[in-house]
């Protein structure tokens, strides 16, 4: 679970560069905060979500795909007096039309995304998403991939709208990238009982006999 560590004073972005490398090191509410690297379920589901999202989003407008969007994963986000690392993150390319070569970056992004796990689930739904909410976020997305579930929050009036909800392998549109059909049963990693998908039929792929 993450810890805030006492250090007897308000933290700074000095304490995130000294964390050892194998944590991830966010500033919440003027405490550090250290937290374990993600499990397999968690960076499996993290991983092809944002696969799926820059396939289609993350890159200019052009024939066949939305395009429109800079996806980046775990960006180390400056918000105010907070340090937050998303596991990914998305901003309109009107509002940030290049990404900048820095180690941070200042601008609040359009669309954020965290993957729960049993470590961190509170973090992420109280503290981080009413930062997020604060600081003009305009979307997002809670998903669990143990339970296979996406919850798409829209802020409106300052606080955060529960708008969507999609649970197991279903094919979606979901906020804000409606534009495009997603499907959630490539976020997810088998269950242990489940059956291994069929593999592709190789019928009338033989070569011919030669006689």
């Amino acid at each position: 679970m993450p810890k805030p560590v006492a250090i007897g004073r308000p933290a700074t972005y000095q304490d995130v560069l000294d964390a050892p490398e194998h944590l991830i090191a966010e500033i919440i509410d003027g405490e550090l905060v250290l937290s374990p690297r993600p499990a397999l379920p968690h960076a499996s589901a993290s991983s092809a979500m944002g696969a799926d999202l820059i396939g289609q989003f993350g890159r200019r407008r052009s024939k066949g795909e939305p395009g429109g969007w800079w996806i980046l994963d775990e960006p180390e986000l400056h918000l105010g007096r907070h340090v937050l690392v998303p596991d990914l993150a998305g901003w309109r390319r009107e509002r940030l039309p290049e990404v900048p070569a820095a180690p941070y970056l200042e601008l609040a992004p359009d669309w954020v995304c965290e993957v729960l796990s049993p470590r961190t689930v509170r973090w992420d739904r109280m503290r981080k998403m009413d930062i997020y909410a604060a600081h003009g976020v305009g979307h997002a997305w809670l998903v669990d991939p143990e339970a296979r579930l996406l919850e798409v929050y829209r802020r409106m009036d300052g606080s955060w709208l529960r708008a969507q909800a999609f649970a197991g392998p279903a094919v979606v549109r979901a906020e804000p990238f409606d534009a495009a059909e997603l499907d959630l049963a490539e976020w997810w990693l088998p269950e242990p009982d489940e059956p291994a998908p069929p593999a592709p039929s190789t019928e009338g792929d033989e070569e011919p006999s030669v006689r």
